[in-house]
């Protein structure tokens, strides 16, 4: 292993424009359960399937039973960043790191310290009244009994994409413009089998794409480096 992490050393040293993209895997090891996975959200048992659960139309129909699987499962106050997010922090301090990239909603990007992170999905952090669009914290959230509601009585909406809902287009497009200009592209806790997220790829035209995963993707053909390990211990071990 130690091969695969000095060629990535080598790769970040000698880059400038560096973007990572980052998938559940990079949360997972802060204890934040992925989906897909085995023993991911979507292979438990639940009165309603999580896939349905979470999308627009059960939030709006049912959004009871929407907020007790959110809170038991999405929202989680007490994560803490770890050593990948760190790492990515970091390079950013050092001016290597341009922006992340992420699919995930929790926030830890910021925790750690990083300073332009583009949230593909959304935040857990954001909240707002559908009526009124005051905007609500994470705390106040998880510290609503049963649905969250506002001071003029609109429901609070987690500012997440739900499924049946479209990415953030403006989100999207900045997405793919820090892509095009990155001279290294790093791939990392992602199975690549998301779309429109997983089809980012395809806007990378730099030198070198490094994919960091504990299993196969279909993006690893086409990777300069594909290195099968922990993300954090991989990311904090180039440092």
């Amino acid at each position: 292993m130690n091969d695969p992490i000095a060629k990535l050393k080598d790769l970040v040293n000698a880059s400038k424009r560096i973007v990572f993209f980052g998938g559940a895997g990079v949360s997972t090891e802060s204890g934040i359960p992925d989906f897909r996975s085995q023993d991911g959200l979507y292979n438990q048992t639940y009165k309603y399937p999580p896939e349905a659960i979470i999308s627009r139309d059960f939030f709006f129909h049912n959004p009871e039973e929407f907020y007790k699987f959110y809170k038991d499962k999405v929202l989680n106050m007490v994560a803490k960043p770890n050593k990948a997010h760190l790492a990515l922090a970091e390079l950013e301090r050092r001016g290597k790191l341009t922006a992340v990239v992420t699919q995930n909603i929790d926030g830890l990007h910021q925790a750690a310290g990083s300073a332009k992170v583009l949230e593909l999905h959304g935040s857990v952090m954001r909240n707002y009244c559908l009526s009124c669009r005051r905007q609500y914290s994470a705390q106040h959230v998880a510290d609503a009994d049963g649905v969250p509601v506002c001071s003029c009585g609109g429901i609070i909406k987690p500012d997440v994409v739900l499924y049946q809902e479209s990415l953030d287009s403006d989100i999207l497009n900045e997405s793919i413009a820090y892509i095009e200009r990155a001279d290294l592209m790093i791939v990392g806790g992602t199975s690549l089998t998301v779309n429109p997220a997983a089809s980012l790829l395809n806007f990378f035209k730099g030198k070198s794409l490094v994919i960091i995963n504990k299993t196969k993707t279909p993006g690893d053909r086409s990777a300069s480096l594909v290195i099968n390990e922990s993300i954090g211990l991989v990311l904090d071990a180039i440092l």
